[in-house]
C-alpha cells in the first residue's frame, strides 16, 4: 500500500525552550514544510508523566506553539495543535498498550534514565510513554518523523507496534478494505543536521536540558542578546586551539559541541567551520558564535515574546489545529475500531 507522505513530530511543553529544542527539532520542522504535509504537536499529555503545575503548563503550551510559529512554521498550511485536545491519541494509545509487549517496554532506556533509582515511584504514564508516542504518530498514519538521536529507540518501538498490529489483524484489515493487509505505515526517522544532540554549555558530555540547575548550561530561545553573549562567553572549553579537521574534535566534547552549534546555526558542515576557525583560539571563535547566535535566535525570541502576549491568537491557532487534526485522527480510529472488533460493519 502506498501511504501518503506525512510528517508528524512534537515538543513537550515543560518550560524554558532552549537551543537544543530548536536545533534538534524545530529547525527541521520548518524545513519539512516545503516538501510534505506536516503535523506539529505540543505534546502536553507526555508532559504530565511527571507532575506539572497547571498554571505553568498552560503557559508552556502556549510558549511552544509560539516558538513553532516564530521559527517559521505556517499554522495555516500545516497543523499546529496540542495533543490533549485530540482524544484519539489516548484512545489509540490504549489499543497499543494491548499490542505492545512488556519486554519491549522494559528495554526503553529513557524510562530507566528518567525514573532513576526510584523507579517504583515513577508514574505508569512515564513507563507507557513510548506507547502514547506511537499513537501520536500512527493516529495520523505518518510516514516520517523528525527526531533527535535520543528518540530513535522510541520510533523503533513505534515500528514494532505498527508491524504487530498489521500482522495480528491482517485478515480484519483486509476485510475492512485494505487489500494488502497493511493499515499502519513503518514510519521512518528523519535525523538530520550537525547538531541533532546539543550538549550542555557547562558539560559537553551531558545533553542540554531544561532541568539542569545551571541556567548557564543552556541558551533559552527567549534569551536576549546580552544573555546569549554572556552564556557563550562562559561556555566551558579546553586549553587547546580549535583543530583544523573534524577528527581533532575526538575526546574534546565541549569543543565538539560548540563547533556543532555553530555549524547548525550557519547551516554548514563542521568541516567548513573548522576550515575557517581551525588553529585559532576559542576567544575569537566564541565572538563569531555570539554574533551568529544573536542574529539567528534574536528575531525568534522577540517574536515568541510578542506572540505569547497575544493569548487569544495562540489559543485560536491551537483550536483550529486541533479541529483539523481530529478530522484525520477520527478517520483512523473509525477504522481501528472496526478492525479490532469494537464496532460492527
Amino acid at each position: 500500500m502506498a501511504f501518503k507522505e506525512r510528517v508528524f513530530s512534537g515538543v513537550q511543553p515543560t518550560g524554558n525552550l532552549h537551543l537544543g529544542n530548536y536545533l534538534g527539532a524545530i529547525v527541521n520542522f520548518v524545513k519539512m514544510q516545503s516538501r510534505c504535509e506536516c503535523i506539529y504537536c505540543v505534546v502536553d499529555m507526555h508532559a504530565i508523566t511527571v507532575w506539572q503545575d497547571p498554571a505553568e503548563l498552560r503557559k508552556s503550551i502556549r510558549e511552544v506553539a509560539a516558538a513553532f510559529i516564530a521559527a517559521g512554521i505556517d499554522p495555516k498550511t500545516h497543523i499546529v495543535f496540542n495533543q490533549s485536545q485530540v482524544p484519539e491519541h489516548a484512545e489509540l494509545a490504549w489499543v497499543f498498550n494491548c499490542v505492545a509487549r512488556l519486554g519491549w517496554m522494559n528495554r526503553m532506556t529513557q524510562f530507566k534514565e528518567k525514573a532513576g533509582k526510584d523507579r517504583e515511584n515513577a508514574s505508569l504514564g512515564l513507563y507507557a510513554y513510548p506507547s502514547l508516542m506511537a499513537a501520536d504518530i500512527l493516529v495520523y498514519r505518518a510516514t516520517h518523523v523528525p527526531i533527535g538521536e535520543d528518540q530513535k529507540q522510541h520510533l523503533e518501538l513505534t515500528r514494532d507496534i505498527a508491524q504487530k498490529f498489521n500482522n495480528d489483524y491482517k485478515a480484519d484489515i483486509e476485510a475492512a478494505g485494505f487489500s494488502d493487509g497493511l493499515f499502519f505505515p513503518m514510519a521512518e526517522p528523519l535525523i538530520t543536521g550537525p547538531a541533532t544532540r546539543v550538549m550542555s554549555l557547562r558539560d559537553g558530555t551531558k545533553k542540554m536540558s531544561k532541568s539542569d540547575p545551571s541556567d548557564y548550561s543552556r541558551i533559552a530561545l527567549a534569551d536576549d542578546a546580552d544573555t546569549i553573549a554572556q552564556k557563550i562567553k562562559k561556555a566551558k572549553t579546553d586549553p587547546e586551539p580549535l583543530p583544523s579537521e573534524e577528527k581533532g574534535l575526538e575526546g574534546r566534547p565541549e569543543a565538539d559541541n560548540l563547533v556543532g552549534i555553530y555549524a547548525a546555526l550557519a547551516e554548514e558542515p563542521k568541516t567548513a567551520v573548522l576550515s575557517q576557525f581551525g588553529g585559532g583560539q576559542f576567544s575569537a571563535f566564541k565572538t563569531a558564535l555570539i554574533d551568529l547566535a544573536v542574529a539567528k535566535l534574536g528575531p525568534i525570541g522577540a517574536e515568541m515574546k510578542r506572540l505569547t502576549g497575544d493569548v487569544s491568537y495562540i489559543d485560536g491557532i491551537l483550536a483550529d489545529g486541533s479541529a483539523r487534526a481530529r478530522v484525520l485522527a477520527s478517520e483512523t480510529m473509525r477504522s481501528v475500531k472496526e478492525i479490532v472488533g469494537f464496532v460492527g460493519k
